[in-house]
């Protein structure tokens, strides 16, 4: 997991160039994405294959909503999302971000031996946030996700639930107005999966901006707006 530019304002093109951003946030588009193309190729020569996953996906993401994105296993979710937060380079199209991002991998990647008040203070140092900001951030974030108990605890001590709580509060840290989220809530219990929900809403209520991959049919309910991946196309519904 990597700390975006706090500024976040950046065009990515094909090949993972950037640029600075042109557009007006009067038009309202937090990330905008716009005919991605992606291919993961195997092998080597002559033997070497293609297997195409992106095949122009769109998609836009305004102030103050949670949109889903679903699909079937190995359709190419996580792809996607990694191509729109910079960790992975399109092989053709654009995306377009204007505000500060969070973002959550479906894999937690957390360093075995830091506490859980240690990477908080990294990745806010990362933000630049200072540290009165650091500090109170941080105490609502054990409070908003009741592990403050493991504060100085070392990830290799942590539960899965647990290094789930923390990696979705790296994201979180510095109050980004964009968050993309990979299955956010794998590991956690009951509790806890309804206060994430609880929590999504609100930071919507605010002007936030949530994209959400899931798997979970019961979750479609609370999205706004709901992109299916299929045959590596975004189809709204």
């Amino acid at each position: 997991m990597t700390p975006s530019d706090p500024k976040g304002n950046s065009v990515l093109a094909a090949g993972g160039s950037e640029r600075r951003s042109t557009r007006s946030e009067d038009d309202g588009a937090l990330l905008s994405a716009s005919g991605v193309w992606k291919a993961y190729r195997r092998g080597w020569w002559p033997r070497r294959r293609t297997l195409q996953v992106l095949k122009g996906a769109n998609l836009e993401l305004r102030p103050g909503e949670i949109v889903g994105l679903v699909g079937e296993n190995g359709s190419g979710k996580s792809t996607l999302m990694k191509v729109l937060v910079g960790d992975l380079s399109a092989d053709a199209g654009q995306v377009e971000r204007t505000h500060s991002f969070g973002y959550c991998p479906q894999v937690p990647v957390l360093y075995e031996r830091l506490t859980c008040d240690e990477h908080l203070d990294l990745f806010g140092a990362a933000y630049g946030l200072g540290q009165g900001d650091l500090v109170r951030s941080r105490a609502s974030l054990y409070e908003e996700f009741d592990f403050a108990w493991f504060a100085e605890s070392r990830v290799e001590e942590l539960s899965g639930g647990t290094r789930s709580k923390l990696n979705l509060a790296l994201a979180l840290v510095h109050d980004p107005a964009l968050l993309c989220l990979d299955e956010p809530y794998a590991g956690f219990d009951w509790d806890t999966y309804q206060r994430f929900w609880e929590l999504s809403s609100q930071r919507r209520d605010e002007g936030a901006s949530l994209l959400i991959i899931s798997h979970f049919i019961a979750d479609e309910e609370r999205f706004d707006r709901i992109y299916d991946l299929v045959e590596g196309q975004t189809v709204l519904r």
